[in-house]
């Protein structure tokens, strides 16, 4: 076989971790590593939940040569130039793996290269198409009966990711460490790596100043469970990415939090940190001179505790302040009214810690996590994507957006979460909505009005749910208060049934594991077919 290209697109952050990775870990084992042989470029194209991190992603995957950022898309698109001026092989395969299904018809075209697509819900442009992969079997039965053929089932991308998670063991570290952090000297084993002696199961030590249970037992998981069947249970805190979001989402997670900890000592809470933030950001919104919601609401706040890197390996607080005051007051001095912050929340405005010390989010510590007053603690995993350790958790509380299809595919349990006390926090719908809701000075009220608009038609905010056409997983909407909020999780954490009953159902929606290999499979036949020779319009 002759050298080739294979192009893959995609675009937004789900895809690039969910989609793109598992495919090209399969295409170098169904293809072979010789680049000269086999050569495999990204090019991503805009989305509207882009973390602008999507193409550093990419570069990170070793079995990808070339990546260009979805900035220079268009020009792409429209002339077939990049912006590095890359050259093309004579043979080649597009793979569609994110974006508009038009995408690989225009490009496929122009290139003469084969075109596959992985389609999830539907396949388009049958005509144009060479081959699809689609996740179930009813999308074959909605395509016209002249192209079906084109059309084979390969499953869902993401059920990969939960087969073989390897979450417990990395919660199991988050205990570990907060012991640790206790310890001090204790955990030093000489200045070449710390190495952890793990006598017993580390997912049981518990957070300070708690006694471990002699009688609990370790932390196991059934075959192809995330129900976690130990006295210690996990619930991850999903709050968005956005401040819009976070103002309202951190202190309801954390409130909800300590109502369940105080009813259920057993249970610990994370937050996976989005890329787009560092650690003093995320504080901030748990801070309640920094997020004025927090004293208008009562709900809860926080400050970082950071386990220092130094000898000692003892925690240390860190204060998100804008100065190296010597006060114990361990939040910001620095009060600003709830109109002042909202207005620059609406207009884009995220914060930011003035020291450029703090502000770095390269060198993060070994371990972190915010602290209530209570002695309550959720920590934060920066880890990206956080699938391996979501997998683990028995339940999440998750605001709405991409985070639910996610947990959906990993079938994970979860309760959406939509606060209406900030009804001009949800600004991402597509189309004109959408982009009336970011205009400056009148988007604000235009969102208020579409949200409000949008809640009365009673719709389901979900993926799973709008999967399903049903509510498979419970969508909490109006003016929230903690307490209620925790109730409910508290119900489904006395009754694992339901927890189970709900997973069984994320998975029914979603379709079987093993489609990387059979959508890397798909590239390789289309390789093998004829190809008319390439055109120089590239």
């Amino acid at each position: 076989m002759t050298n080739a290209d294979i192009l893959i697109l995609s675009n937004g952050p789900g895809e690039v971790t969910t989609w793109v990775r598992p495919v090209v870990k399969a295409l170098r084992q169904q293809l072979g590593c010789d680049r000269a042989v086999f050569r495999i470029s990204v090019i991503l194209s805009p989305c509207p939940n882009a973390t602008g991190k999507e193409a550093q992603i990419v570069q990170s995957y070793p079995e990808v040569d070339r990546v260009q950022g979805a900035e220079h898309f268009f020009p792409f698109l429209l002339w077939g130039k990049t912006a590095g001026n890359w050259d093309w092989r004579d043979r080649g395969v597009v793979v569609f793996l994110g974006g508009d299904q038009f995408f690989p018809v225009v490009i496929g075209s122009r290139f003469k290269y084969r075109t596959v697509v992985y389609a999830e819900w539907d396949a388009r442009w049958h005509r144009w198409i060479d081959r699809f992969g689609v996740m179930k079997p009813d999308i074959i039965a909605k395509a016209p009966k002249n192209y079906r053929h084109k059309l084979t089932v390969v499953g869902d991308l993401m059920a990969d990711v939960a087969r073989g998670s390897k979450g417990a063991e990395e919660l199991g570290e988050l205990g570990e460490q907060g012991k640790q952090g206790k310890q001090g000297k204790q955990g030093k084993q000489g200045k070449q790596g710390k190495q952890r002696e793990l006598t017993q199961n580390p997912v049981l030590e518990g957070s300070e100043g708690e006694e471990k249970d002699q009688n609990q037992v370790p932390f196991e998981r059934s075959e192809g469970s995330t129900l976690n069947t130990s006295p210690i249970e996990w619930i991850g805190l999903l709050p968005g990415s956005k401040p819009a979001k976070l103002i309202q989402g951190v202190p309801l997670g954390l409130a909800i939090a300590e109502h369940i900890h105080k009813v259920r000592p057993q249970t610990r809470f994370l937050i996976p940190v989005a890329p787009t933030l560092d650690l003093p950001t995320l504080a901030r919104f748990a801070d309640p001179y920094e997020n004025p919601l927090i004293q208008k609401l009562g709900w809860g706040a926080a400050r970082l505790v950071m386990l220092d890197g130094g000898d000692e390996g003892e925690f240390s607080n860190i204060r998100v302040t804008d100065n190296d005051s010597s006060e114990t007051h361990p939040y910001s001095q620095n009060q600003v009214s709830l109109s002042e912050v909202s207005t620059l929340f609406r207009a884009g405005f995220e914060p930011k810690l003035s020291s450029p010390t703090k502000q770095n989010s390269l060198n993060l510590p070994l371990h972190s996590r915010l602290q209530m007053a209570s002695g309550v603690t959720v920590e934060l995993t920066t880890e990206f994507p956080a699938h391996e350790i979501l997998s683990q958790c028995c339940l999440c509380l998750t605001t709405v957006g991409a985070n639910t299809a996610e947990l959906g595919s990993l079938g994970v349990p979860m309760i959406v979460l939509l606060p209406t006390q900030q009804l001009d926090a949800m600004r991402a719908w597509d189309g004109l909505p959408g982009l009336l809701a970011r205009l400056p000075g009148v988007g604000t009220s235009f969102a208020k009005l579409t949200n409000w608009l949008i809640l009365q038609q009673k719709r389901l905010f979900a993926w799973p749910n709008i999967w399903a056409k049903a509510e498979i997983v419970p969508e909490v909407v109006g003016q929230l208060k903690p307490q209620d909020v925790a109730q409910l999780v508290l119900e489904y954490l006395e009754h694992p049934q339901k927890l189970e009953d709900m997973r069984s159902r994320l998975r029914a929606v979603r379709g079987e594991s093993g489609a990387a290999q059979k959508l890397a499979q798909l590239v390789q036949e289309e390789l093998t077919n004829p190809q008319p020779p390439m055109t120089n319009d590239k």
